[in-house]
């Protein structure tokens, strides 16, 4: 038999460092989520928002975040299971509901934030991409950034 030279011992597992905690779970890309959270230095405090879409076997949650020292904070969230309110009554997971769920939320985040009535949308949906456009002496429109 031949000698099988040891690969892994004591040395290699002493000084060997886990991941966190996330990451052995396979919750969260670190790498990605760098990217998504880290602003501009231009920007000083400003947050930098995004919308965050998870799906269950039952349910779509919609929520707005950003992100703090202290861990993120949520501005506004929409569930897929408020929709029977609004008149749908079925098919609460598919993609439908997301983007239902999807407009409830940034609604939400337009009252919250006094944005409502000086962002009306678009009037007609053709499903061409289309911007808002910002408003000479008022505020920006609001941005946020998918996080999937």
């Amino acid at each position: 038999m031949p000698f099988v030279k040891l690969q892994k011992n004591k040395a290699y597992f002493k000084r060997f460092q886990v991941k966190y905690r996330r990451r052995r779970e396979g919750k969260t890309d670190y790498y990605a989520r760098k990217r998504l959270i880290t602003q501009a230095k231009n920007k000083y405090n400003s947050p930098k928002y995004r919308l965050v879409v998870r799906f269950t076997n039952t349910d779509v949650i919609c929520q707005i975040v950003y992100a703090k020292i202290q861990g993120d904070v949520v501005l506004a969230s929409a569930y897929s299971h408020e929709l029977p309110r609004y008149g749908v009554k079925v098919g609460l997971t598919n993609w439908a509901a997301a983007y239902a769920t999807g407009l409830l939320v940034a609604r939400r985040v337009l009252a919250q934030l006094g944005l409502a009535d000086k962002y009306q949308g678009f009037p007609e949906i053709d499903g061409s991409v289309q911007e808002v456009e910002a408003i000479e002496d008022g505020p920006r429109p609001f941005k946020a950034f998918l996080d999937i």
